[in-house]
């Protein structure tokens, strides 16, 4: 049967063998988990660190500016073409 563990028991596993106070054997018998998962969690939970410190806000920012930024180039690219449109249709004697 397969054992199923919830995040707090994860976190609290994978904190304990991010310590280093244990051996991943002791804390393997201690919780009753595999070693090989315990290292799992604890890879996992540095990776999640990682991203919880980054500053969400330049992510954001930088987003929404290279949104903007292409928004303006498709404008720039719309203006260009209806120029070029209106030259070529001035020999015909269309109204601007």
């Amino acid at each position: 049967m397969k054992k199923s563990f919830t995040s707090q028991h994860k976190a609290t596993v994978a904190l304990e063998a991010i310590k280093g106070q244990l051996t991943i054997n002791q804390i393997a018998s201690k919780y009753e988990v595999h070693p090989t998962q315990i290292n799992a969690w604890k890879i996992q939970a540095l990776e999640l660190l990682k991203t919880g410190f980054a500053d969400k806000r330049k992510k954001e920012n930088f987003d929404q500016q290279r949104i903007i930024d292409d928004l303006h180039r498709t404008l720039g690219q719309k203006e260009m073409a209806l120029e070029w449109l209106k030259k070529k249709l001035q020999p015909f004697g269309l109204p601007d």
